[in-house]
């Protein structure tokens, strides 16, 4: 069987969260009376807005901030089945450039409330259809204080007649879903995808095998260094997943996802019970059988 996703993506969804951590004290080494180093001129490199090549649906570098304000709206909604003193998408954004090791004028989305629900969207410049052309999504990510609880991943909205994206929350219809989350010393790679079913038209979201199993996952949440995740979605149901452009696992879409998209060949009737004169022998002699005459 075949699968080719055929929901339109309409929007593009940011949701992050950070943890601020503890105060870290410094060296016994360092003090009012440490040895000063000495001071070392670094050449400044600079930094040019990045432009799109090919073909795009969205390219966002955050460099114009009235430009973000136009194509970026904050979630209004609420998460659903939360209290209502949590459930608010209160959380604030900003732009800004990299508290540390950052470039003159490279400016970032910034995620700036503790604690909060976020959720940011934006419109794509035309719909996707997945069906004959390569699907690839691609954004860098930096826990710049490091990461307790909480996710940076991106939600590909599906095509939803008159959608306010001031409304978007948790329940929204999306086509598919990628990008790290971690919560104490639980931390995934996400790539999920919502899957119709086509007999009888329901949806089922489909969950990436190797979510847990992606090399050197965990240093993203702690080194506060820019990290780049791409995912790459082929017509013929071939996918490939990179961290920092090294490739991390190439999978397919019916073989590495639970649950799967083809049911199994053989299903086990859970009413099926034995006969109650079940032999439970591995052997039983034939009592007709006898012995051929030139034996």
């Amino acid at each position: 069987m075949k699968l080719i996703l055929k929901l339109f993506i309409l929007s593009l969804v940011v949701i992050l969260a950070v943890a601020e951590n503890e105060p870290v004290e410094p060296p016994d080494d360092v003090g009012p009376d440490a040895e000063k180093e000495t001071d070392v001129e670094v050449e400044e490199i600079p930094y040019v807005t990045p432009r799109p090549i090919g073909n795009t649906y969205l390219a966002e570098h955050f460099d114009d901030r009235e430009g973000v304000e136009k194509r970026w709206v904050p979630s209004e909604a609420k998460k659903d089945g939360a209290e209502d003193s949590v459930a608010k998408y209160d959380g604030k954004w900003a732009i800004e450039e990299a508290e540390k090791n950052g470039l003159n004028g490279d400016l970032g989305l910034v995620l700036k409330s503790k604690a909060h629900h976020h959720a940011i969207a934006s419109r794509l410049d035309k719909p996707f259809l997945f069906d004959n052309k390569p699907f690839i999504l691609q954004y860098e990510v930096r826990f710049q204080n490091g990461q307790e609880c909480g996710g940076a991943y991106l939600k590909l909205l599906s095509q939803v007649p008159d959608m306010d994206l001031r409304s978007f929350h948790d329940k929204t219809p999306y086509t598919l879903m990628f990008g790290p989350d971690k919560c104490g010393n639980d931390h995934k790679l996400h790539f999920i995808f919502r899957h119709r079913n086509p007999k009888n038209g329901s949806f089922e979201e489909k969950h990436w095998k190797r979510a847990t199993s992606v090399p050197k996952l965990d240093d993203v949440f702690k080194d506060k260094k820019p990290h780049l995740f791409t995912l790459i979605i082929n017509p013929d149901n071939k996918f490939e997943v990179l961290m920092d452009k090294q490739s991390v696992h190439k999978g397919n879409l019916l073989d590495d996802f639970n649950p799967p998209v083809n049911p199994e060949a053989e299903i086990d009737d859970p009413t099926d019970i034995k006969p109650t004169d079940w032999d439970e022998r591995e052997k039983i002699p034939d009592p007709t059988a006898t012995k051929p005459d030139d034996w």
